[in-house]
């Protein structure tokens, strides 16, 4: 779990593969228990207000927007404890939160079960925010470690395909354990719908969920180590004259180290923040809507709203598995799309597909596939955007995440805001569901097309002063190594 004073391997062994990508698995269980079972087991088993189950999510990805940039900020800034990188340590961080504040969301109100809602509100809430603060810590510095870990491109696409691929996994386990648990387990005085009755089942999942999660970040620890960078100071004093760094050089590679500040000046830093802000609604409006477009929209059976997101993340985890090698086959951009073409002819799909259509399984597929090929490119985008300035990676995630948050809030909010029902649903909802997974999901898609557009004419990562100045320092560089360097007045010979 220490740390190694090692140069960059662009290969990284299994071991190394395997432990980085079940590092994100516990804030992926309990991400899909949130936006799957937080309203309807507040809703249905706790009889708790509609409203104000509403506004603990909203509480919660509030929280998540503000917190995200100020952990990227810090996490970039501290050294780390317990000799284990900074990054690590921010991780750690962030999974002892998880696992001690988000399962008291679903043990029931510890003393005050049956006090007011809104007093239970206030009992819930601080668990919502810290549970809130450690997914953040630990997504953003899981992100962050992928540019310390390998400088080869293809390899980091590998780490965000794998990772991508462990969190459809994760879905996949968090639907299974509840299938039996509410499925296969029933109890002889269970009935069809969900009460308070069931309140045990969702405890259950719940540990489970959190205790598997640990397990597999206890993995992530053990397994990865995390590279440090040498201190300058430090490293001064094994430099010999003959190849020391130039005073002119030094400059140079200090004007290379990018702060927030640096990133906020860099075109490209706004042109992928657009890119994964786009792709994180493609994929997340449409997966908390496709089940109203099942049952409202096509009138499917109940069980559809299983079995069709199934098959988009089975279809998105066997993408994923691809997406390092099609990377390297025809490039970042060309990748990305190729996952646009197959996100609309998704929404074409969803849009046309008269009621009770068998085809809603080949559309999936396609969602699967566009969604998954977007979300691992773009990320890979932002990892290339960092580039070798990973002094300042958790930021640039961090801000990516806070785009994502913000942007997807307020989506939901608006899509609620003109919901044409006043309560529940009505005929109108067919054809408003209808539209809402065909034109939101394609409308983001068709802006991210346009910020790739922009970047055609750019290879990810370059930043023109740095350009200039690597230029330099190459050039005096070649001047020492050919002997024509004069260092008594820092000029060539």
């Amino acid at each position: 779990m220490g740390e190694e004073v090692t140069t960059v391997t662009n290969k990284l062994t299994f071991r190394q593969k395997f432990s980085y990508s079940v590092g994100h698995v516990l804030n992926d269980l309990t991400a899909s228990m949130w936006f799957t079972y937080m309203i309807i087991y507040f809703h249905q088993v706790k009889s708790f207000n509609n409203g104000l189950s509403g506004d603990l999510v909203l509480i919660g990805q509030i929280s998540d927007a503000v917190f995200t940039p100020f952990i990227g900020y810090e996490s970039d800034r501290v050294k780390g404890c317990f000799n284990m990188g900074k990054r690590k340590t921010w991780h750690l961080l962030g999974t002892i939160c998880v696992m001690f504040s988000f399962p008291f969301l679903f043990v029931g109100c510890i003393t005050c079960e049956h006090a007011p809602d809104w007093s239970q509100f206030i009992y819930y809430a601080p668990f919502v925010i810290i549970f809130q603060f450690g997914w953040a810590s630990t997504q953003i510095n899981h992100l962050s470690l992928i540019p310390d870990l390998t400088d080869c491109s293809n390899e980091r696409t590998g780490l965000n395909g794998t990772r991508y691929a462990f969190t459809v996994l994760s879905n996949m386990i968090v639907y299974g354990i509840a299938w039996l648990l509410f499925d296969v387990h029933k109890s002889d005085d269970t009935t069809d719908q969900l009460s308070a009755a069931d309140s045990n089942k969702f405890m259950m999942l719940v540990l489970i969920v959190v205790g598997v999660g640990v397990l597999f970040s206890l993995t992530f620890h053990v397994g990865v180590r995390e590279k440090v960078k040498v201190d300058e100071s430090e490293a001064n004093e094994h430099i010999t004259e003959s190849t020391a760094l130039l005073t002119i050089e030094k400059s140079a590679l200090a004007k290379l180290v990018m702060t927030w500040k640096c990133w906020l000046k860099e075109k490209q830093f706004y042109q992928v923040a657009v890119i994964y802000m786009s792709t994180r609604l493609v994929v997340n409006v449409t997966q908390v809507y496709l089940p109203m477009y099942l049952t409202e929209s096509i009138h499917l059976d109940k069980d559809s709203i299983a079995i069709i997101p199934l098959i988009v993340y089975v279809s998105g985890f066997v993408t994923s598995l691809l997406m390092k090698y099609v990377n390297a086959a025809v490039g970042r951009k060309f990748t990305y799309l190729i996952g646009i073409f197959f996100t609309l002819g998704a929404c074409a799909g969803f849009y046309f597909l008269p009621q009770g259509s068998k085809l809603v399984y080949g559309t999936a597929v396609l969602s699967g596939i566009g969604g998954s090929t977007m979300l691992v490119t773009s990320l890979a985008m932002t990892a290339d955007l960092i580039g070798e300035n990973t002094e300042s990676g958790a930021f640039v995630y961090g801000a990516m995440s806070f785009t994502d948050k913000l942007s997807n809030g307020a989506a939901i909010a608006l899509v609620q805001q003109f919901h044409p029902c006043g309560s529940g649903c009505c005929p109108l909802c067919a054809g408003y569901y209808r539209r809402i997974v065909t034109f939101v999901p394609g409308s983001m898609s068709v802006i991210a097309a346009l910020a790739l557009a922009t970047l055609i004419p750019t290879v990810l990562g370059t930043r023109t002063k740095q350009d200039k100045l690597r230029k330099q320092v190459q050039i005096l560089e070649n001047e020492v190594a050919n002997g024509h360097y004069n260092s008594s007045d820092n000029t060539p010979a």
